[in-house]
């Protein structure tokens, strides 16, 4: 798909409507939007999320959680959004509307979609979501307004966007280096999912269990009354827990909208009582309130990742247990396949004596009982031992089978066990790294303590006991939040359990004649599925792991920085591992790498995952050209730009950010560019044609 069409319209700097048409043209697939600092094109970029996921927008990109925390709350963030310059001649709407062509909506022709999203600083209520399909209210969404606001948010994320994969498309080139700065297990797990959507295996997986809720509907109908109170009781059981991790889950996202609030509220307090003791300047309280912010987002994601780890301790505790399973489990492997074998040879015997059974009927003379059993006999020895001869099935004479691991169990538990190995050096770092963290905020929270005025005005007391009262309420939803967490954990773990009752329960059914066919077609299906998926899997890691090889070879100036790149999907692909490997055979260590090399690096992996996927998407790219030499300069304008999407839209900042002979490596695949200008605090945007750029450029900051 592409965006042919934006219109803002009292949105922030820029007053009244502005339109900008983004349709590329053929292999012309670049758009440039550029300005100065403070004129808008970061705006631009937020405003396009904004209209795409609303008050979701903060789980794109890190920034707009920060800018919304930072105001208060998201009614705060978006309330401020209307034009200074309208709301003063008494307007009050804004909005922002992007219009998308070649979209492919199943059963639903249409040329074009459009997204309006509006916000109304009166009323000060939600923003509005409208989607006009050719123009108009399509029937798609029926229901009350409620129900068809939430059915026109799926319907972005189905058939325009998810919103999980939504940091691919909409993103700012310097801080895209956080792809190679995975440092905590919940990070990991965020991109590892936004993997497995990008590469499609998401879709798989849900197919696998709806096919698998079918089946259990059909067994369900065929069990004996105390059975099917069993099923009951398990998927009712089952769909309670949901229903209460779902609803923990809203509860947790309002207390953290209530902390945001309060946190904002008691900084303002505590600026109130700074500049009371005039102990602290503004701009220094500022500084250190943002590193306390940074400090706050950098011990939850530390605390989360001790939290994964503190899971495996009673798995280490057992060391000793584990070891002996890891044996059994070994050993149970190769008598499986002892077993195989022994069975293939005795196979391939059974048809040479058959052979030579047909043979004897040309006999002239008669062969008696004893030497025929003799030959039988030594034949089967001789076969097994010159050319079987690695079967030893006396080691296994007295061995029996105790715990009968399926393959997938098998590899599940080996990945725990190289878990458990790697997790005492990754603790050790995310514990230290823990300890240095609250070190730091305890410091920060102890100047700022002391800065402010301890005088004993009714006014400063009374500012002081409403920043307490605000600080024991932040700290109390604190531990509010950690009881549903973990209530929540406990819950998903029993949700695993009853599924796994479910599904023996599911096997041992003796399913209805009239209720077979179907079963065996689900059982058919479920397998093939199953297969089909080790084989996407294997697939997908394999074509991203030499795409993203191959891109870094070529984007990266230092030929042999990296030789070798691996990509382990693990679980139901929510586990997403990528390395790169030197030309030593060694793991490079992300963080040794350049901030260039980093950007670089992320970079190829996005173009790569863009490369693997179905989804055609316009990408947008703000401050592309930060943190480069000339070298990977010319080799992001030249490869990276100019394939990663049909559509790009660059935002750089002309001269610093591009220069006039970096453009020229673009200008060829050029096909509309624009210059944001400002005047009198407003901004809008001016076409100007590919091959002036800079000309118009320059005429514009001379007038100014």
């Amino acid at each position: 798909m592409t965006i042919r069409e934006i219109e803002l319209n009292n949105f922030r700097i820029y007053k009244g409507k502005n339109k900008i048409d983004l349709s590329p043209n053929g292999d012309r697939n670049l758009i440039i939007v550029s300005g100065n600092n403070g004129f808008g094109k970061t705006t631009f970029l937020m405003s396009l999320v904004w209209c795409l996921y609303g008050k979701n927008m903060a789980k794109v990109d890190e920034l707009y959680r920060k800018e919304i925390d930072e105001k208060g709350g998201y009614s705060k963030y978006i309330g401020n959004s209307l034009n200074f310059e309208a709301h003063k001649e008494g307007a009050t709407r804004f909005s922002v509307a992007v219009t998308f062509t070649d979209v492919e909506i199943p059963d639903t022709p249409c040329t074009e979609i459009t997204i309006v999203r509006s916000y109304d600083s009166a009323t000060n209520y939600d923003d509005e979501l409208e989607i006009l399909i050719d123009g108009r209210k399509s029937d798609l969404f029926s229901g009350t307004k409620e129900e068809i606001a939430k059915e026109e948010e799926i319907f972005i994320r189905d058939y325009i966007l998810p919103i999980e994969i939504a940091k691919f498309f909409f993103f700012d080139a310097e801080k895209i280096v956080s792809f190679a700065q995975i440092n905590t297990p919940e990070q990991r797990k965020d991109l590892s999912l936004a993997y497995s959507q990008v590469l499609g295996i998401q879709k798989y997986e849900d197919l696998k269990s709806e096919l698998i809720r079918i089946q259990d509907d059909y067994r369900k109908a065929s069990a004996k009354p105390q059975e099917k109170l069993e099923f009951d009781r398990l998927i009712s059981a089952i769909k309670i827990k949901e229903e209460n991790i779902e609803s923990l889950t809203d509860e947790i996202s309002n207390l953290e909208d209530d902390r945001v609030i309060k946190r904002h509220d008691s900084s303002e307090l505590q600026s109130k009582l700074i500049r009371e003791g005039d102990l602290m300047s503004v701009d220094e309280l500022e500084r250190l309130n943002d590193r306390k912010t940074e400090l706050y987002t950098s011990l939850k994601d530390t605390e989360d990742g001790l939290k994964d780890f503190y899971s495996l301790i009673p798995f280490g505790l057992s060391g000793g247990l584990l070891a002996r399973l890891i044996s059994q489990l070994e050993n149970e492997k190769a008598y499986k396949q002892n077993i195989l074998q022994l069975e293939g040879v005795n196979d391939k015997t059974d048809v040479i004596l058959g052979d030579i059974e047909e043979a004897k009927k040309d006999l002239e003379f008669r062969i008696d009982l004893r030497t025929r059993d003799f030959y039988e006999t030594q034949i089967r020895k001789l076969i097994k031992r010159h050319f079987y001869n690695d079967l030893d099935d006396s080691k296994f004479e007295h061995f029996s089978i105790l715990h009968d691991f399926s393959q997938g169990q098998t590899e599940e538990f080996t990945r725990l066990i190289m878990k458990i190995k790697n997790s005492k050096s990754s603790f050790e770092t995310l514990f230290n790294q823990y300890t240095k963290l609250k070190a730091e905020l305890f410091t920060i929270e102890k100047n700022i303590r002391e800065a402010e005025k301890k005088a004993e005005s009714d006014y400063v007391q009374n500012l002081r006991a409403r920043k307490e009262k605000l600080d024991r309420e932040i700290d109390f939803i604190g531990e509010e939040i950690g009881k549903k967490q973990t209530e929540i954990e406990s819950l998903k773990e029993q949700v695993v359990a009853h599924k796994k009752q479910k599904e023996s329960l599911s096997k041992k059914i003796e399913v209805s004649d009239q209720n077979r066919a179907v079963d065996n077609e689900a059982t058919r299906l479920i397998h093939k599925i199953q297969k089909f998926l080790i084989r996407f899997k294997d697939e997908k890691k394999k074509a991203l792991a030499q795409k993203l090889e191959s891109k870094l070879q070529s984007y990266l100036h230092k030929t042999n920085l990296v030789k070798k790149v691996i990509v382990d999907i693990n679980g139901n692909g929510d586990d997403v591992d990528i390395s790169l490997f030197g030309y030593d055979d060694r793991k490079i260590d992300n963080s040794i790498l350049s901030m260039g090399e980093r950007q670089m690096f992320a970079s190829a992996l996005l173009s790569a995952l863009v490369d693997e996927t179905e989804i055609e998407f316009p990408v947008f790219i703000d401050s592309p050209m930060q943190k480069f030499d000339p070298l990977h300069t010319k080799n992001v304008l030249t490869k990276f730009y100019p394939n990663v999407s049909k559509q790009v839209i660059l935002f750089p900042l002309l001269k610093k950010e591009l220069t006039e002979d970096e453009y020229h490596y673009i200008q060829p695949i050029v096909s509309k560019s624009y210059l944001i200008n400002n005047e009198k605090g407003v901004s809008h945007f001016i076409e100007v044609k590919p091959d002036n750029l800079f000309e118009e450029y320059n005429k514009i900051e001379n007038a100014n």
